[in-house]
This record gives C-alpha cells, structure tokens and sequence, in this order.
C-alpha cells in the first residue's frame, strides 16, 4: 500500500506527460480557435461560441488519447485550407482550377472517398484471407486516406455553401446526402481507433462492408437524385443545435452499426469453433473474449452519444416546435432505439448475459436502428420530414 501511495505521488502529472508534440499540437489548435473566433464571431451567437470553446480543448484531449487523430486533423486543415485559398471568392473556381475540379472541390473530395472505401474494403477482405500483414496495412491506409477526403469534402462543402450566399451557408449536416458522408465518417474512424487500439486488422472487411453500402447508397442518391446539390436549409433545420445534436446522433448510429459488425464475427467464429476445428474463420478472427469487449465498448459508446443527441434534440424541439416531445414518428423510433440499447447494457451488466444472445441482439438492434435512421423518413412523415428520399 505505501509503495503504491508513493509511485501515485511520484508519478509526472498529467501534463507534464505530454510530449513536444502533443505540446505543439496544443498550440495549433487554440490559434485555430482564436483565428476563428477574432474572424467569424460577428456571424456567431453566444451558443455557436460556446461551441467553438468546448470543441477546442476536446479536439486537444482527443488528440493526447489518441495520437493518430492529430496527424489527421492537420491533413484535413492543410487540405481544406489549400481548397479554399483557392475558390477565393469564386465558387466557380472549381469548374478551371486542377487541384479543386479533380481533388478538393467537395463532390470531387467526395468521389474520392466513396472509391477508396470501396476499394479498401475489398483489400480487408484480401488481407483475411491471405493473412498478409502488407495487405492488411495497405487497406487500413486505404481507410484512413478515405475518412480524410471525406472530412475535407465536408469541410469544403461548408465553405462553398456561403459562397452561394451567406443566407444559403450552413453546417453539411442537414440532410441525407450529407449525413450518410458523416456516417461513413464515423463509423470508419471508430473502427481504426479500436483497430490500433486491439492490434487486429481482421474486423476490417465486416466492418467495412456496412461503410461500403452506405457509399452505394450516397452514389445511388448523388446520380439519380442530384442529391448533391447544396440547398437552403428548412426554416426549423437554421439552428445551433443542429450543430450538435447530428453529430451526436451519428457518433451512436456508427457505434451501433460497428457492434453490429462485431456480432456477426462473433457468431461466425462461435459456430466455427462450436464444430471444434482449427478452421479458416477459427485461426483468422479474434478471440470471442476480445469481439465481445469490443462489442459491448462500441454499445456503451453509442448509448451514451444517442442519450445525449436524444436529449438535445427535446431542447431543440422545444425551441422550434414549443414542446419538448410530440409523438413524432422519428422521435417515437428514437425511443425504441433508446430503449432496445438500454435493454441490451442492463441485460448485460446486471445479469451477465454474454454469448451468441447478446450478438444476435446487436445485429436486430442494427436494423432497428437502421428503420429509425432511414426507413422512417421513407414510409412515414412528420415533423422530422427533412430528408425524404
């Protein structure tokens, strides 16, 4: 006990942990945050820069946690910023200039992004079969290089948003076509931090099949119903909260779809080992300890950011609709989601439930989820009727 009292109080604290770079990083992302601010803060309310303060130090202490996050999120700056520099004023730069029509223009960005996702899909796949460590680091850089033209996609698309007008610009999180982009966004990043986290490549070809489908869709959406192309926001969509209450909200649609993912694996390899052989899925996928974890991680993580995106989404209602909750039907799926999700993490905790039970739950729980995010803006209407197909 006293040795363990006295390496706590010996221990270098928190910050003094932090190396050069982690310091560096620091620096970069409060002057981002500053420059911000001394610019755009006569177009910001006191929320939007209430926003901009809470998102700083968190991108800091993500960027401590997780020291991937910062190399990519200067590419993503480096990249956005040379594509804007370069529209200028002119969002018509991008029909002349090179790096902006074949590159980072946004729908091009966006090209990008959906063919690299395709692609490292495929090579995932390649990588399970083969066992190839080459293979595997190739299709993880595909990955990464996919989620980051993604992201300046987004990036760049908010930027020429205003370009068409300042009543016109707004955050790419208003509808269909620009959420299913942030889906794939996070769902691919969930699945690389836990990737490096469990040093196993072999969820990547499951996982990435759900991010490969939701780029069908994006394409699909994109060339028979021009979805790409930026509209004005709804009246009751030009608000702060969407700013927050959508991210949230995808940060528990990609967690529950990667433990989705997770519980098909875990079934595959559970049947594989059930015939008692060393079998190709028996030697090439995880331990079933290791899948449940993780799958039982990705739900935890996701309840808690759908929990809050839930609640947001009462105080923007409130504001916009005069009452906290209304029966609506994407409100009513929500709960149901909710409460499935709820249902699963106090099975689990409280009675110890573990096993095929809790995996087979996972996949439903995908595609009542997915019902929640997609089906009711197909079969039903509401107030929520933003994002009809």
């Amino acid at each position: 006990m006293e040795n363990t009292l006295e390496h706590s109080f010996n221990r270098p604290s928190y910050l003094k942990q932090r190396t050069v770079f982690d310091r560096v990083w620091a620096v970069i992302v409060l002057c981002g945050a500053v420059y911000t601010f001394s610019r755009y803060h006569g177009l910001m309310d006191g929320y939007e820069i209430a926003i901009l303060s809470a998102t700083a130090p968190l991108l800091i202490w993500l960027g401590w946690r997780w020291s991937a996050l910062k190399n990519f999120s200067l590419i993503i700056a480096i990249f956005s910023l040379l594509a804007v520099s370069r529209y200028g004023a002119d969002l018509n730069a991008a029909e002349s200039d090179f790096l902006l029509k074949y590159l980072f223009a946004s729908q091009s960005a966006i090209m990008w992004m959906s063919a690299l996702y395709v692609m490292a899909t495929v090579t995932y796949f390649a990588h399970l079969f083969s066992g190839r460590e080459f293979i595997g680091k190739v299709a993880a850089g595909m990955t990464w290089s996919a989620t980051t033209m993604g992201m300046v996609g987004l990036m760049v698309r908010w930027r020429e948003s205003y370009l068409m007008g300042v009543d016109i610009g707004h955050i790419p999180v208003s509808n269909l076509y620009e959420v299913f982009i942030l889906f794939a966004i996070i769902t691919a990043l969930l699945y690389l931090h836990y990737e490096q986290h469990y040093k196993t490549r072999s969820l990547g070809a499951f996982v990435l099949l759900v991010i490969s489908a939701a780029v069908g869709f994006l394409l699909w959406y994109t060339f028979d119903r021009q979805a790409h192309h930026i509209q004005p926001l709804v009246p009751a969509l030009n608000s702060y909260w969407m700013k927050i209450h959508v991210p949230a909200n995808f940060v528990g649609y990609g967690a529950f779809s990667l433990a989705a993912m997770i519980g098909v694996v875990f079934i595959i390899k559970s049947h594989a080992e059930s015939k008692n052989s060393a079998g190709f899925f028996s030697s090439r996928l995880p331990e079933l300890s290791l899948l449940e974890d993780l799958m039982y991680k990705a739900i935890a993580l996701g309840f808690a950011f759908f929990t809050l995106a839930t609640i947001l989404g009462a105080l923007w209602a409130a504001e916009a609709w005069g009452g906290y909750w209304s029966w609506d039907p994407k409100e009513t799926w929500a709960l149901i989601v909710w409460l499935n999700y709820a249902a699963w993490l106090h099975m689990r905790l409280t009675k110890g439930w573990n096993g095929s039970t809790m995996a087979w739950w996972a996949i439903i729980g995908f595609f009542v989820t997915l019902f929640a995010f997609l089906g009711v803006n197909m079969f039903l209407s509401g107030l929520h009727s933003y994002g009809e197909l």
